[in-house]
């Protein structure tokens, strides 16, 4: 799996629809951008609808469930985890 949390740029996206599907399942929007693209160049008014309507899910999906990434809870550090993070700076400054 591709790592999705580097958002893009509002001036580089057209609507933002493929980068809300891919935050919303978790994957790349560049492959969404890729197959629509090339989907385009045999049926251009099936992806063109295909697009909107994914843009309706995506407004409706974000109008009825709160997203994601709205509030962080916080999580305390566990002295065992703390100790390992204390053993792998360690080791990384032995390397």
């Amino acid at each position: 799996m591709t790592d999705v949390s580097s958002r893009a740029a509002p001036k580089d996206n057209l609507l933002g629809i493929c980068n809300a599907v891919g935050e919303d399942f978790g994957f790349n929007p560049l492959w969404l951008r890729l197959a629509l693209g090339a989907s385009f160049v045999l049926q251009p008014v099936a992806i063109i609808t295909l697009y909107f309507v994914l843009g309706a899910g995506v407004l409706i999906s974000r109008i009825l469930v709160r997203p994601r990434f709205a509030v962080a809870p916080h999580v305390p550090v566990i002295a065992q985890d703390q100790a390992a993070l204390e053993d792998e700076q360690l080791f990384a400054k032995a390397a």
